[in-house]
């Protein structure tokens, strides 16, 4: 059922709530990265087989820097995507709830370096991102 124009003001702070959520997400993420060497962090208990079954799916996407038009947003990477992330369904706690991603994994999340994905889409690429080295450059050994 759609919302009435009284219940305009609740989709405004749900709106709110989640952009909170996704940026605190985000946050937590990169601290994450900036305080354990990257080949340590664990993002699920079944990131073998998430980063097997993504390369395996995905074997040349770009996780350096995301092509969000041509490799999210077109209608046949919306297809591929959604039939790779029903396989986790029941799986992957939250798997199909919004999140914040990187687009050049070299740099921090902003506004410019930022899109929105699934929590599913996230843990792949970044789960990648992990074990290919691209995010290495975030950890600084403390002296």
């Amino acid at each position: 059922m759609l919302p009435s124009a009284d219940d305009t003001s609740n989709l405004k702070e749900i709106e709110m709530q989640w952009a909170v959520k996704a940026m605190t997400h985000a946050e937590i993420y990169m601290n994450i990265l900036k305080s354990r060497p990257a080949e340590s962090i664990q993002l699920t208990p079944i990131d073998d087989e998430l980063y097997k079954d993504f390369r395996e799916e995905f074997p040349t996407l770009n996780i350096k820097v995301l092509d969000e038009k041509n490799d999210f947003k077109s209608e046949a990477a919306k297809r591929k995507w959604r039939n790779f992330m029903n396989k986790y369904e029941k799986r992957v706690a939250d798997f199909s709830f919004g999140t914040l991603m990187r687009i050049d994994s070299q740099d921090d999340y902003t506004e410019e370096n930022s899109m929105f994905t699934y929590r599913l889409q996230f843990l792949c690429i970044e789960i990648a991102r992990l074990r290919e080295g691209y995010n290495d450059k975030f950890y600084t050994k403390p002296s």
